[in-house]
C-alpha cells in the first residue's frame, strides 16, 4: 500500500457513495446494503479488486444513514491463518459510525458451513458524510499538567446534577457540574478511557457480566453508541466545551489486539477480511496467532495496511473532533517489528512526523507481555509515558518500606534514571484503572476480585498496599484517621512531584472498589462514582493541593535537576535532612529514613520546599535561612508561617514557599 492509495470506508460523493476495504488474500469481496432497520441485506454488490488489494465500488443514490456491511470469501484453512467464510457479515475497519453495539454470540466464531448468515448478530456500519474539517487548533495540554482519567460510563451514571437521560455518555461531561468539578482541580486534560465500539470477552455474559472499561475494540474510529449516542459530533461538541473550559481531551485507544481475540473468538472484522495480514502470528506458524497483548491475538503495527488504519483513525479523531491527543494501550505492540520492539519503528517514527499528528500528545503506555515487553524510557521523543516505577517507589515509600528514600527523592525530581535528555518525559501516578483505586491502597492489603468470576487469579498480586489495621471497611475512628492522613500524603507527593502527573477520576474523594482491582467487568456500582457519598473533605484538600501546584511553575517544569546554581545563586536543588543539612552518603542509605526535604529555586528567585515525613511521629524541620525572608506555608489549615523550624506532623507531605518578610 501506499500514499496514492485510495481512501478507505465510505466517501459520500456527489452522485452517491464510494466505498473502498483492503485485504491481500481474499478472492472475492462483496458490499452488503441494508435498509432501515432490516437485518436482511437488500442489496449485495460485487466489489473490483484492484491491484493494491483494495476491493472498491461507487454506488449511485446511496447517502448519509445507509447501513452496510462487507462478505469476503478465499481459502478457508485457520490451520493456514486463511479465515475467509462469506457467511460472516464482516465491519468495515473505516467505518466511523455503526448503529448498534456489539453483542458477543457464539455463532459468531462458527466455523466454515457450522453457522448461518451473522447479519442479524453485527452492527452494520452508517454511511456518513463528514465535511472536510480545517487544521484543528492547537493542543490546549502540555507537559507539567494535571491529565484526569476518566471511564466516561462510570463518570457520569450517579451524578445527581446531570439529567438522567445523558448520564454514562460523553455529553454529560459537557455539563457545567462536570466542568466546574474540573476546573476546581484545575485539569489541564480529560483522558477518556476508552469510547470507540467494544465487544464483551467471550466468557463474560455466562457469568452475568459485561465489559466496562472498553479495551476490546473492534472498530477503531466508530463510537460505542452506548456512551456517544450522537457519534462524532457528540465527541466534536464535548471537545469544544471541554476547551472553552480550557480544559484538553486525550483519547485512551487500543491498537494492540481487537475483540475477535484468539482461535476460537468471533469473525467481526479484521479476521474475516485478511487474518494473517492484520495480525501477527508466530514465525513459520500462519495459523499460531502471537499473544503480546494476554487477549489472544496481536495487530501486526509493522503491516502497512494496519500502520495506515491506526495513523487514519488518529487523524480521523483530530480533523472531526479536535482532540489534543492520545494515549496508547500496551503501546510497545506498536514499535513491534519481527526482530521485536523497535523505538524507531515506522510507525512510531509517523505518529511524531506527520503533519496533521505532529503537534498532538503522545502518551505510552510502555508495556505488553511479549518478549522484551518492558521498554518503559525507550520510547522516542516527544512520547510522555507512564510511570510505575513512580507509582511503586512511591506506594512502597508510604508503606514504610525500608531504603526507599533515595528512590523517592529520584521520584520526585523526574526519574532521571529512566528518561534521557534535558527533560522528563514522565507520566507520574500513584493509582489507574487498572489496579487499585487510592483509597483502596490504604485500606486493603491484598486484592478481592471474587466478583469478576475468577476465584480471585486476576488482577494485579503485589500492589504494595497496606490496610492500616484492619482489612477493608472499618468503623474504628483512629484506623479511619491513619488512613486519611496515608491519602493526604500519597496524593500530595503525587501534585508536589516534577513532571507530567495523572489522577484517576474519584480519586480526590476518597472512591472505593470495595478491595477489586480489577474492575475491567463491573459495570455497576463498583465503579460508578458515588458524587453523593464523596468525601468532601478529601476532595477540597486535593484542589487545594492542585492550586498549589498550578501556582508554583517548579513543580510543573520537567527539565532535569542538577544541583548547579540558578541564576538567582541557588543550586537548582538541595536535598536536605530534618535539621536543613544537606543529606550525606550515609542519609540517604539509612534504612530507616522517612524524611526528606527537596528544596528547588524557582526562576523568580525565591525557594519552594516540598517537606515529606513517612514517618508516623511528628517531626521538626528546618529549612534554610536568609536574610529579610521567610517561609510560607502554602498548605490548607492553620496559618503557620514564619515558624522555622516548622512542625511537621506524622505522614504529611507539605510545600512551602520563600517569600520576602
Amino acid at each position: 500500500m501506499t500514499a496514492a492509495t485510495p481512501r478507505l470506508g465510505a466517501s459520500v460523493i456527489a452522485s452517491g457513495t464510494d466505498f473502498a476495504v483492503w485485504s491481500g488474500a481474499a478472492e472475492r469481496m462483496w458490499l452488503c446494503l441494508f435498509e432501515e432497520e432490516s437485518s436482511a441485506a437488500t442489496r449485495r454488490v460485487e466489489m473490483v479488486r484492484e491491484p493494491s488489494g483494495v476491493f472498491s465500488t461507487s454506488v449511485p443514490g446511496i447517502r448519509d444513514g445507509m447501513r452496510y456491511g462487507f462478505r469476503a470469501d478465499g481459502p478457508y484453512a485457520p490451520e493456514q491463518g486463511l479465515w475467509f467464510d462469506p457467511d460472516k457479515l464482516l465491519m468495515d475497519p473505516y467505518a466511523v459510525a455503526i448503529d448498534m453495539p456489539y453483542a458477543y454470540d457464539a455463532r459468531l466464531a462458527e466455523r466454515r458451513g457450522a453457522g448461518d448468515d451473522t447479519a442479524p448478530l453485527m452492527p452494520k456500519a452508517v454511511v456518513t458524510d463528514l465535511t472536510e474539517p480545517a487544521m484543528p487548533k492547537p493542543p490546549l495540554f502540555s507537559p507539567g499538567g494535571l491529565i484526569y482519567e476518566v471511564q466516561v460510563r462510570a463518570f457520569t451514571k450517579l451524578h445527581p446534577d446531570v439529567p438522567e437521560a445523558q448520564r454514562g455518555t460523553i455529553a454529560a461531561l459537557a455539563h457545567p457540574a462536570v466542568i466546574e468539578h474540573l476546573r476546581r482541580l484545575n485539569v489541564s486534560a480529560v483522558e477518556l478511557m476508552p469510547v470507540t465500539a467494544w465487544i464483551d470477552e467471550r466468557h463474560l455474559p455466562p457469568l452475568g457480566l459485561t465489559n466496562a472499561w472498553g479495551y476490546n475494540p473492534v472498530s477503531f474510529m466508530a463510537l460505542d453508541p452506548r456512551i456517544a449516542p450522537g457519534g462524532i459530533v457528540e465527541l466534536r461538541d464535548t471537545v469544544g466545551a471541554l476547551r472553552d473550559a480550557g480544559i484538553g481531551v486525550i483519547l485512551d485507544l487500543v491498537f494492540n489486539h481487537t475483540g475477535e481475540s484468539d482461535a476460537l473468538g468471533p469473525t467481526l472484522s479484521l479476521r474475516g477480511l485478511d487474518n494473517r495480514a492484520y495480525y501477527r502470528h508466530a514465525p513459520g506458524e500462519p495459523g499460531r496467532l502471537v499473544n503480546d497483548t494476554g487477549t489472544g491475538n496481536t495487530l501486526a503495527c509493522d503491516h502497512p495496511a494496519v500502520a495506515r488504519l491506526v495513523l487514519d483513525s488518529l487523524r480521523h479523531f483530530v480533523l472531526h473532533a479536535g482532540v489534543d491527543g492520545f494515549r496508547f494501550d500496551l503501546a510497545p505492540v506498536l514499535g513491534r517489528t519481527s526482530g521485536g520492539f523497535d523505538p524507531d519503528a515506522p510507525l512510531l517514527r509517523a505518529l511524531t512526523e506527520d503533519a496533521v499528528l505532529k503537534d498532538r500528545v503522545m502518551i505510552a503506555e510502555p508495556w505488553d507481555i511479549g518478549p522484551d515487553g518492558y521498554q518503559l524510557g525507550k520510547f522516542p521523543t516527544p512520547f510522555l509515558e507512564w510511570n510505575d516505577r513512580f507509582r511503586d517507589d512511591v506506594r512502597r515509600f508510604w508503606r514504610r518500606d525500608r531504603g526507599m528514600v533515595g528512590q523517592l527523592a529520584t521520584r520526585l525530581a523526574g526519574s532521571s534514571d529512566i528518561f534521557s535528555g534535558a527533560a522528563t518525559r514522565t507520566v507520574n501516578f500513584l493509582a489507574a484503572h487498572d489496579g487499585f483505586p487510592l483509597a483502596d491502597l490504604v485500606a486493603y492489603e491484598r486484592k478481592h476480585n471474587e466478583a469478576n468470576g475468577e476465584q480471585n487469579r486476576d488482577g494485579h498480586h503485589e500492589n504494595f498496599s497496606w490496610n492500616n489495621g484492619v482489612e477493608g471497611d472499618t468503623a474504628d475512628p483512629g484506623i479511619a484517621g491513619e488512613r486519611r492522613r496515608d491519602l493526604m500524603g500519597l496524593l500530595a507527593t503525587l501534585f508536589f512531584s516534577r513532571g507530567t502527573i495523572m489522577l484517576t477520576a474519584g480519586d480526590e474523594f476518597g472512591r472505593t472498589q470495595h478491595g477489586n482491582n480489577n474492575a475491567y467487568a463491573q459495570d455497576n456500582a463498583t465503579t460508578w462514582l458515588d458524587w453523593a457519598g464523596r468525601d468532601r473533605e478529601l476532595e477540597s484538600y486535593a484542589c487545594a493541593l492542585s492550586a498549589i501546584r498550578e501556582r508554583l511553575p517548579v513543580l510543573r517544569d520537567g527539565t532535569f535537576l542538577t544541583g548547579e546554581p540558578t541564576s538567582a545563586g541557588f543550586p537548582d536543588v538541595a536535598w536536605l535532612t530534618e535539621a536543613g543539612a544537606p543529606m550525606t552518603e550515609q542519609d540517604w542509605t539509612d534504612p530507616g529514613r522517612f524524611r526528606l526535604t527537596m528544596a528547588l529555586a524557582g526562576p523568580d528567585g525565591f525557594r519552594v520546599a516540598v517537606v515529606v515525613n513517612g514517618d508516623r511521629r511528628a517531626s521538626s524541620v528546618a529549612l534554610p535561612q536568609r536574610p529579610g525572608f521567610r517561609w510560607k506555608n502554602l498548605m490548607p489549615g492553620p496559618d503557620d508561617s514564619g515558624q522555622n523550624p516548622l512542625l511537621v506532623p506524622g505522614r504529611a507531605c507539605l510545600c512551602l514557599m520563600e517569600t520576602a518578610e
